[in-house]
Parts: C-alpha cells; sequence; structure tokens
C-alpha cells in the first residue's frame, strides 16, 4: 500500500556501538526507503510513537540513551525474524 503521507527512519546498527539514524525521508522518498529495505529482507516496524522521536535525529546520528529499550523491541524481532542473536550481525561484517 502506496501513501502519499508515509514518513520513515531507517536505523543501521551493526558494527556500530549504537544504532544510527542511516536514512529518513517522507512521501515518495519513504515509499522508495521501505520498498529497497523490503527487497532486500530487511524488517520494517510500524511504530507511529518511536517514529515521532526517531524522525528529530539527523541522519548519521546515534540513537540517544533514552531510545534503547524502545528500539531494542524493534531490534529483537528483526533478529527472530531472521533466526539470528544479538552480536551475529558483527560476525558477519
Amino acid at each position: 500500500m502506496r501513501r502519499k503521507n508515509l514518513e520513515v527512519v531507517a536505523l543501521e546498527y551493526g558494527a556500530n556501538k549504537a544504532p544510527v539514524v542511516s536514512a529518513k525521508g517522507q512521501a515518495e522518498l519513504a515509499q522508495r526507503i521501505v520498498d529497497a529495505a523490503q527487497a532486500q529482507g530487511i524488517y520494517v516496524a510500524q511504530d507511529p510513537a518511536l517514529l515521532a522521536m526517531l524522525s528529530r535525529l539527523d541522519i548519521e546520528q546515534e540513537i540517544p540513551p533514552q531510545l534503547y529499550a524502545a528500539v531494542s523491541v524493534i531490534l529483537s524481532w528483526a533478529y527472530w525474524l531472521k533466526g539470528m542473536e544479538p552480536g551475529d550481525e558483527k560476525k558477519q561484517l
């Protein structure tokens, strides 16, 4: 489903100490980000409250400690969906 008011924030974790905002956008750009993520098998979560907080961050900015708990819930789902455990992403680099 394509929505004109779509907004997204993409996070990258991997080798980073904390998750980092890797991309963000609205409308058409947001849809392209979602499409690219889904094409690569990347989990796309929908959490409007978390999106509101993450959208205040700049690209390449680490998430602040107060968002660790909320983001860890999303990451735990992503790990589970891929059959991974925390730390596996660092082994793949």
